[in-house]
């Protein structure tokens, strides 16, 4: 191919298209080592070499009220681009996910005569549908990472190019499950479970809380399991431990007649109790943690997906708001919330969403599954069909491929 001396801008979001961005970024520069970056991003995009001029990832939210109270911010940031690329004139514009703030960016870019590329397609086969004329109008390039979303866009006459999942290359671990368990200060030979609350502040917030009072009415049936909370890249370990310190304090005084003690015996890190109830946290090494699990609980988005990949069967959870959990129920149009389930085309794991995402539902579903080796064995082998469906890999290197092959010709 040749050496094309280009500028491209870049607009991610989230972590998540963060680190998509970043190694989309690092194969381009293998390819063509001239071209230059900016734009809005987080640190994996700073870290690839991107002239980062915000880090739009601070404010990566969840609803439409969460969102109006950071409006003013998330308008000077919109502005700030625009004026960027009014003064630089880039080559392109490759807007990574994040359809509330991109979209809108894709019209004032296209009057602007520049290129327009979408690199992971907004859910709009899940709700507001109508956005894909948004689409058709504003984006001259759609890159996607489902089959079903290649399908989708060719019914609109909308360029789409299907380029695969990063996952494929991203969820490899690295060492062992005995190793982790081991490193956790857990046992081997037990069931454990992994518990996943997402990876922004407001899920953690919402679903850790449920999560560990459905982990006590299991380990309160089942006392030989153990449990794994899986810190997401993006959150502070700080706020797990709060959680979990706040849940044991709830507890303590069960904890303490069961155990045979008094008040005054406990400890302030309190490790007495956890050998009662195993419970542990591992940071910085996400795909190892849920790989180290036999199954999961995990909130609703990409880390599904992951776990997918790590072929352990999951009960998928959401809650938000209920005024934005209102909102969303008049647009939302598909049967299935769970990426995982909208990959399978059907629901190959169970979903406790908002009324439905309380502790007695959610062990009620794991129970289901962890005592039924027949039903371990069919969602395994669904998980390996979407697994399969994600493409064989080198999906970030295709979709280098595929913008430099369309800058070259436009």
């Amino acid at each position: 191919m040749p050496s094309l001396k280009k500028h491209i801008f870049l607009v991610a979001g989230e972590a998540s298209g963060d680190k998509h961005a970043a190694d989309l970024v690092n194969e381009i520069r293998k390819i063509n080592a001239n071209i230059s970056f900016s734009g809005l991003g987080g640190q994996c995009m700073k870290k690839s070499g991107v002239n980062l001029y915000a880090d739009l990832t601070q404010l990566a939210l969840v609803g439409f009220f969460e969102v109006l109270k950071h409006y003013s911010e998330i308008k000077r940031l919109f502005n700030l681009i625009l004026d960027k690329a009014i003064i630089h004139k880039p080559d392109a514009f490759i807007l990574v996910d994040y359809p509330g703030f991109n979209l809108r960016l894709a019209k004032k870019i296209k009057a602007l005569n520049i290129p327009v590329i979408y690199y992971i397609s907004p859910q709009i086969w899940a709700w507001k549908k109508n956005r894909v004329y948004t689409v058709k109008k504003y984006v001259d390039k759609m890159l996607v990472l489902f089959q079903f979303e290649k399908y989708f866009y060719a019914r609109y006459g909308v360029d789409a190019s299907f380029v695969g999942h990063p996952l494929i290359d991203q969820v490899k671990p690295s060492q062992s499950k005995e190793k982790i368990l081991r490193s956790q200060k857990l046992q081997e030979y037990k069931l454990t479970i992994g518990l996943l609350p997402g990876s922004r502040n407001n899920e953690v917030n919402s679903l850790l809380p449920i999560m560990l009072k459905t982990a006590e009415i299991l380990h309160e049936k089942y006392p030989s399991i153990q449990f794994l909370v899986v810190q997401a890249p993006t959150i502070n370990k700080a706020l797990i431990s709060k959680h979990i310190t706040k849940f044991l304090l709830e507890h303590e005084a069960a904890f303490n007649k069961k155990e045979h003690r008094s008040d005054k015996e406990n400890s302030k890190d309190f490790n007495w109790i956890k050998t009662y109830f195993p419970i542990s946290i591992i940071e910085n090494d996400h795909y190892n943690g849920i790989n180290a699990c036999d199954l999961c609980i995990v909130a609703s988005g990409t880390a599904t997906l992951e776990t997918a990949v790590l072929q352990k069967p999951m009960v998928v959870v959401y809650k938000t708001s209920l005024l934005t959990w209102l909102l969303a129920k008049l647009f939302v149009k598909i049967s299935n919330i769970g990426l995982v389930n909208v990959v399978a085309g059907k629901k190959i794991v169970p979903e406790c969403v908002q009324f439905q995402a309380n502790p007695s539902k959610i062990a009620r579903e794991m129970i289901k599954i962890f005592t039924d080796e027949i039903r371990i064995a069919d969602i395994k082998s669904n998980l390996h069909l979407v697994r399969e469906s994600l493409a064989v890999g080198g999906a970030s290197q295709k979709t280098a491929q595929e913008i430099l092959s369309y800058l070259a010709n436009f």
